[in-house]
């Protein structure tokens, strides 16, 4: 016996389970998500459900704006600036990909 006990393992001649004559993988098709139809113009109802529930939420995104209203992201942002201006809302934090925005309470508006 040598200071290593044990055997290292010998590479495959091609008599084992795998290669050629082994059965394929079957690839799955994959997962495909279902796409979203958003709307990309404000509606009467749209606009007025933004006006109404948007300054209620304590966080405030252009992402959580699409999701939760089923509006397009451009159409979120040009309606988070109409919030901000009117003073529903305020900015908390502005970067060039994100904004993140709050409710304005009392003391504040």
């Amino acid at each position: 016996p040598g200071l290593f006990d044990f055997k290292m393992p010998r590479a495959s001649t091609g008599t084992g389970g795998s290669g050629a004559s082994a059965k394929k993988k079957k690839w799955s098709k994959g997962k495909t998500k279902e796409k979203v139809v958003n709307l990309i113009m404000f509606d009467r109802a749209t606009y007025e459900k933004m006006m109404k529930e948007a300054p209620t939420w304590k966080l405030i995104t252009p992402s959580i704006m699409a999701e939760r209203l089923k509006i397009n992201g451009s159409l979120a942002r040009v309606g988070l600036a109409e919030l901000e201006k009117q003073g529903l809302i305020k900015a908390v934090a502005k970067s060039q990909s994100q904004s993140i925005y709050t409710r304005a309470t009392a003391a504040q508006a």
